[in-house]
């Protein structure tokens, strides 16, 4: 099945019709989304600020583990409030440039954890913070801005 058969497809499921067709369903899907966000994005730049050397006062160890808790539980509604969104117009923001900007930077979002999560264990207990984990804060931060503009930027 090519890509656009298989986009097609996706956007004339049934569910993908009925969220359309539903006066009220996208709507609260996108709440959710956007609430996902919330509890993603703010924890992370939080933390990201904290690396930059803001709060010196809070322990890293346990600001990561109370503030990215959250961004986590931000994930399980982003993922699937995305998916389904997606599935509404899938056809169109297949091809669409914004929206593949915005799967490369999420993924690129998420190597940049990946780093911080293979080098958070030599910074935990520092105060000042190495170069590199200002590097991946720096990054962490531009990257959710520009992962946000970009789902802005979809919505016209």
């Amino acid at each position: 099945m090519a890509v656009a058969d298989w986009l097609q497809w996706l956007e004339n499921t049934p569910l993908a019709v009925h969220i359309r067709q539903a006066a009220w369903l996208y709507p609260v899907i996108e709440i959710i989304h956007i609430v996902g966000i919330v509890l993603l994005v703010g924890p992370a730049l939080l933390f990201d600020f904290r690396l930059l050397g803001f709060a010196k006062h809070l322990p890293v160890a346990g600001l990561a583990k109370h503030l990215l808790s959250w961004s986590r539980r931000g994930l399980w509604l982003i993922i699937p409030s995305g998916i389904l969104l997606f599935m509404t117009n899938a056809h169109t923001l297949g091809y669409d440039p914004v929206f593949r900007t915005k799967l490369i930077l999420l993924v690129l979002a998420a190597c940049n954890a990946w780093l911080f999560a293979v080098f958070r264990s030599r910074w935990h207990n520092s105060t000042e913070m190495p170069i590199p984990a200002k590097a991946i804060a720096v990054c962490s931060i531009m990257l959710w801005i520009a992962i946000i503009a970009c789902g802005r930027l979809l919505a016209y």
